[in-house]
């Protein structure tokens, strides 16, 4: 059984950092890709971005490339996103996913496992 665990949300103001981490278990995590995506209220989830499996290409959406990097360490089996200058449109929940390969997507359809999420709130 599949089980991804993600931690590291919180409130901050904008401006600020956080690390998101996601431990997975169940699957040999290095040959798949993985994802961070986010939901804020009544919106669909969307794409933040993948990394894949072992070549560990990264993609990213526009709106946070340049801030954000994802990064995996397959020895704890563990994939992080780091955020940085977050802004208030930033505020979702966030989730982790492993994707049917080990290549990274940018479409929620193509993952089909997913975390609890966690919450990232950023005040102005």
């Amino acid at each position: 059984q599949v089980q991804l665990v993600e931690s590291g949300g919180g409130l901050v103001q904008a401006g600020d950092s956080l690390r998101l981490s996601c431990v997975a278990s169940g699957r040999t995590f290095s040959t798949y890709g993985l994802g961070w995506f986010r939901q804020a209220p009544g919106k669909e989830r969307e794409f933040v971005a993948a990394i894949s499996g072992r070549v560990m290409t990264t993609i990213y959406t526009d709106s946070v490339k340049g801030r954000f990097t994802i990064s995996r360490d397959n020895a704890k089996n563990t994939v992080y996103l780091q955020m940085n200058s977050l802004k208030p449109e930033d505020t979702a929940i966030y989730y982790c996913g492993t994707s049917r390969s080990s290549l990274a997507y940018r479409s929620r359809y193509d993952y089909d496992y997913w975390g609890q999420g966690t919450q990232v709130t950023v005040s102005s």
